[in-house]
């Protein structure tokens, strides 16, 4: 199984790539857990998560081929 991550705004300063692929990942817990070892700045920061264009306060469960995005803060206006 893979999920491809979407990377935007001010995350990919830290991250350096606009995307990922990670593979024999099961849920947005393991995702943030393994891109908090791999880029520890990204555990300082605040950022909104959404699976498949919706976003999620939860840990969620993935499929084979599902789009997590990972995004920067962002207020309406």
């Amino acid at each position: 199984m893979q999920v491809n991550i979407a990377i935007f705004g001010q995350l990919t300063d830290i991250i350096t790539k606009d995307d990922l692929v990670i593979k024999d990942i099961n849920d947005t817990n393991a995702i943030i857990e393994q891109l908090n070892k791999k880029y520890p700045a990204l555990a300082t920061i605040k950022y909104a998560i959404a699976v498949n264009k919706n976003m999620i306060t939860n840990n969620t469960v993935l499929n084979d081929n599902d789009i997590v995005a990972l995004m920067p803060p962002f207020s309406g206006g």
